[in-house]
């Protein structure tokens, strides 16, 4: 390690700054200001939502009315009294339990239970597994 002198840092701060007005904008401002001083005149105009989020907000406020006024209940499909029924009793004749079937299929023990208790939203790749698992038909015509 000769020859290696010792190692410093700079510990200057580092200011960083806005940019400055463009000359375009300085101009403007003493014309309209050396008017003002005249006494001429001057017309103001507000843009209608310059700087705000209000035009988003409005449309967003349409559309919760719309919905506020849809009368009709909307829900997610869910596992008929039958395919549950179904899935019960062909793991029960396996001799299975929830949770070693979800190990067969490679799936959580509470994706089985929720099929079984019909809260489950039916997916065909997961009945299909219990299909192949359980040596039964579970879809289509019994």
């Amino acid at each position: 390690m000769a020859g290696v002198g010792p190692i410093s840092q700079d510990w200057e701060p580092v200011v960083i700054r806005k940019k400055a007005p463009t000359a375009a904008a300085k101009k403007d401002e003493k014309v309209v200001n050396a008017a003002r001083r005249a006494g001429a005149e001057i017309e103001t105009i507000k843009k209608s939502n310059a700087g705000t989020n209000r035009a988003a907000s409005s449309s967003t406020s349409l559309n919760t009315r719309k919905l506020d006024d849809e009368n009709e209940n909307l829900s997610h499909e869910r596992v008929p009294t039958e395919l549950k029924k179904a899935i019960m009793q062909a793991r029960m004749d396996k001799k299975l339990t929830q949770s070693q079937l979800a190990k067969l299929i490679n799936e959580k023990p509470q994706i089985i239970q929720d099929y079984e208790s019909g809260k489950a939203i039916p997916n065909q790749q997961i009945i299909g597994k219990l299909e192949r698992a359980l040596g039964v038909k579970l879809r289509g015509k019994k």
